[in-house]
């Protein structure tokens, strides 16, 4: 390679001109590369933390010489204050929304026991989202992008606007963590500008039995701390209280019988639980975040201490869900499901460990275990299932 670097600054006319192959200098570690076969490319000569770097530019034909020059410059003052432009330079392309999207969907996917959960995922956003965002850089998404997709349907249908909301999010957030974007323009700093939407009844904050199983893979693939989703999980199968969940011991579980002492219990009696096969899963599950304490579902943070009781509450609202739902209200839930299903009223209510007053507790003296066992195994095959349609059984 032959250098031409006493020639002079180079100019247009200058750089149209040259056809003999070399390396001709523009000063400020700017050069031309002139190729064998007559193809020019802007190179750039750099010292990156001690040691000397060839940086392509671009070629002539669509790199004009002053934007080569302004490349130039912007990678001196970066390599001055200790940057690395070839480091920049090699970083992946910003994706696009529906890019990201794409690779977000793929990457939770096989989280997801149900196909219907994954058509549903891109469906909404398909629907609701790709028109406006699809082909804008992630990068480039700010705030006023995600609510002009939001608010057209966040009072006229609440419910797809919580999913819509809740895909951008899970997109955005995947493209945070492969350093695409530094915040989530769907993420709480949007709360405010967001319209009210329809009041729910304060005393019937409950999920329709039909969304828990979406409700559970929801949970499954949220960011929150393992602890705390296999707890939640194992209440969902169990239909049992917070605080019963929460301060569970591995002494309480003997085979498949969850035995919760009376002090621990509202009613100040002993209880036992059937455990479904799915309950039994989440229990080997727990066993590999054993703390060395007694406790099932032990604090993440706090060492042999119990979750606490707004832990669970955070899943909800990490999730969105929590603007439905309660952690109690998954109780509700079961007893709808019971209900609408044709189960026993004392098996569901034994099942909840609820008190039957009157002259109808006065006459039970079982605490009708096994047809509890059939109930809770009949209610975990809902929530395992495809949720398509609810078959009624009695028993």
């Amino acid at each position: 390679m032959k250098y031409f670097v006493g020639q002079g600054k180079l100019t247009v006319k200058k750089v149209r001109a040259i056809n003999q192959p070399g390396l001709y200098g523009d000063g400020n570690t700017l050069y031309l590369r002139v190729a064998p076969g007559g193809s020019k490319q802007w190179v750039q000569r750099l010292t990156i933390h001690g040691k000397r770097r060839d940086i392509g530019l671009g070629g002539c034909s669509w790199v004009t010489l002053a934007e080569a020059r302004d490349a130039a410059y912007a990678n001196r003052r970066m390599a001055r204050r200790g940057g690395d432009p070839l480091a920049v330079k090699r970083q992946p392309k910003v994706p696009t929304f529906r890019e990201a999207a794409q690779r977000t969907f793929e990457a939770l996917r096989p989280r997801w026991r149900s196909e219907k959960v994954a058509v549903n995922w891109m469906q909404k956003l398909e629907r609701h989202a790709m028109a406006r965002l699809g082909a804008i850089p992630v990068d480039q998404i700010g705030r006023e992008h995600v609510l002009a997709v939001l608010t057209p349907i966040w009072t006229t249908k609440p419910e797809t606007g919580r999913k819509v909301r809740q895909n951008i999010r899970a997109t955005l957030k995947w493209c945070q963590a492969h350093g695409f974007v530094q915040f989530n323009a769907a993420g709480e700093a949007i709360d405010g500008a967001l319209p009210r939407m329809p009041a729910v009844k304060a005393h019937f904050r409950a999920l329709p039995y039909a969304e828990i199983p979406e409700a559970l893979e929801i949970v499954q693939t949220s960011g929150a701390s393992p602890v705390a989703k296999l707890a939640l999980t194992f209440l969902i199968f169990t239909a049992a209280r917070s605080g019963e969940v929460r301060g569970s011991t591995w002494a309480e579980i003997q085979s498949d019988v969850w035995k919760i002492p009376g002090e621990r219990m509202k009613a100040g009696v002993e209880h036992r639980v059937p455990l479904s096969a799915p309950a039994l899963e989440v229990l080997d599950h727990a066993r590999a975040l054993n703390d060395g304490s007694a406790l099932i579902f032990p604090s993440p943070i706090r060492q042999g201490r119990e979750l606490s009781d707004m832990t669970l509450t955070k899943v909800l609202r990490d999730t969105g869900l929590a603007e439905r739902a309660t952690v109690h209200g998954f109780r509700s839930s079961f007893r709808d499901w019971c209900a609408d299903t044709g189960k026993a009223r004392e098996v569901a209510e034994a099942a909840l460990a609820h008190t039957v007053g009157g002259v109808e507790g006065a006459y039970f003296r079982s605490d009708l275990f096994e047809r509890r066992r059939c109930l809770m195994d009949a209610w975990a095959a809902y929530l395992t299932g495809d949720g398509a349609q609810v078959v009624a059984l009695r028993r």
